[in-house]
């Protein structure tokens, strides 16, 4: 019985490490040593590229909105002129529409730039103001860290009350 095991296809790369812990951490040392770990890790990194150009492709075959689009149609189909309330849309967008857990304030001022809209700025201060306004909230599992913030129930109901 194995305690270990690594399994990897990487396109023509094939990778399976099995045995004891220490066994398994040998052999990868081995594979780092040869370099046939970072080959491994260039494939995966280029199956990572092209499946992300393919699917954005598909969606601009498929006419469906690009991600700025999407979140400057959000913004300016709803009653969001001031920044926190922008700010709370951003984070509610990239957790519930986008799937992100991991929502640092440079990615949300990335989704700004791509809506083409001007960043609110220190979005550090806006998530802040609106943890103390009871909108926002950082869960354990999160360590502390803004970056895992999500809306409280009063932040769904703020943004549904100001787009409604």
């Amino acid at each position: 019985m194995s305690d270990g095991l690594v399994h990897i296809t990487a396109g023509d790369l094939h990778i399976e490490v099995s045995g004891t812990v220490e066994d398994v951490e040998e052999r990868i040392a081995e594979l780092q040593e040869e370099g046939t770990w970072s080959m491994v890790l260039d494939h995966l990194r280029q199956a990572r590229e092209s499946a992300l150009e393919a699917a954005a492709d598909a969606i601009g075959k498929a006419g469906l909105p690009q991600r700025g689009a999407a979140f400057r149609q959000l913004i300016a189909g709803s009653d969001l002129d001031r920044r926190p309330e922008q700010v709370l849309a951003a984070i509610h967008y990239l957790r519930e529409v986008e799937g992100e857990h991991d929502s640092p304030p440079r990615m949300i001022s990335r989704l700004f730039e791509d809506a083409g809209i001007e960043s609110p700025g220190n979005i550090s201060l806006y998530i802040n103001r609106l943890r103390d306004r009871g909108f926002l909230e950082i869960p354990e599992s999160g360590g502390g860290k803004n970056r895992y913030v999500v809306l409280t129930p009063a932040g769904r109901a703020y943004l549904d009350e100001q787009s409604g």
